[in-house]
Parts: structure tokens; C-alpha cells; sequence
């Protein structure tokens, strides 16, 4: 994954914070699937991570299924066949979701439209609305 320049998580490690417990993954495999413990469960408790405060709260905020009532972060990976391929495609999802709030969305600036574009606006809705009126039940 190649750092963001004005990302503020660069150099931060939450290799110690995560708790990877490996399952049994669901669906088809075969004989293989009931031996198995392929599949990943990731879980990242945002409260007693080291994260700067204000990637923490806009993570808490953040309306995303994955993060429990509790503020723990639980990923669940089983796209693969090995368990190292699960666990590298578990914290990816998790380096992807915190890289997501981590860097502040543009201000939207606030414009106001061109008295000749508010002209032409209103120019289309008279022309418009004499084209419905005409369209109406002839009086004689």
C-alpha cells in the first residue's frame, strides 16, 4: 500500500493492537472446508488504539457496519485459501477503512450562480411553461 504524502497515520503501526483469531470459513470447499481454519476474524478496538484523536472520533462516527455499539472494528476475511492470504487481506480492509477518515475532506466553497446563468434559467422555464399552456383545451 503506498502512503498517502499528507496522510497522518504514515508510520503508525497497529500491528500490536489487532486481534486475528483464525475460523472456519463458511460456504463451499469440499472435505477441505470442515478441517480448516482458513478463514480470518480481525478485531481492532478504536477506543484503546494508538490513532491521533481525531482519526478516533471521525472512525466512531463513521456509519460503517463493520464497527460494533462497542467501537471494536470486526473484519471477517475468507476470500482465500491460506490463512496468510486471509490475515494480509483482513488488515488491508482495516488500513483501507482508517486511511478513509484520515485524511479531511475538501471545504466545499460556497458559489453563487451568474445573473446571465439565473437569466437563461428562467428564460427556459417561461418558454417551457407557454409550451405546456398551449398544450391546454381550446376555448372558443
Amino acid at each position: 500500500m503506498d502512503p498517502q504524502p499528507n496522510n497522518p497515520l504514515h508510520g503508525i503501526t497497529l500491528d500490536n493492537e489487532v486481534e486475528i483469531s483464525a475460523i472456519r470459513a463458511q460456504g463451499s470447499g469440499g472435505q477441505n472446508v470442515n478441517k480448516v481454519s482458513n478463514a480470518v476474524h480481525l478485531r481492532f478496538d478504536i477506543n484503546a488504539s494508538s490513532l491521533p484523536e481525531a482519526i478516533r472520533e471521525r472512525l466512531l462516527k463513521l456509519g460503517d457496519q463493520r464497527i460494533s455499539k462497542d467501537g471494536v472494528v470486526i473484519i471477517k476475511a475468507q476470500e482465500f485459501r491460506s490463512l496468510e492470504g486471509n490475515r494480509a487481506e483482513a488488515l488491508r480492509r482495516l488500513h483501507e477503512l482508517i486511511d478513509s477518515v484520515a485524511v479531511l475532506p475538501k471545504r466545499r466553497r460556497y458559489t453563487k450562480p451568474t445573473r446571465s446563468s439565473v437569466k437563461k434559467r428562467l428564460d427556459s422555464k417561461t418558454r417551457h411553461a407557454t409550451i405546456k399552456a398551449g398544450r391546454g383545451k381550446v376555448s372558443e
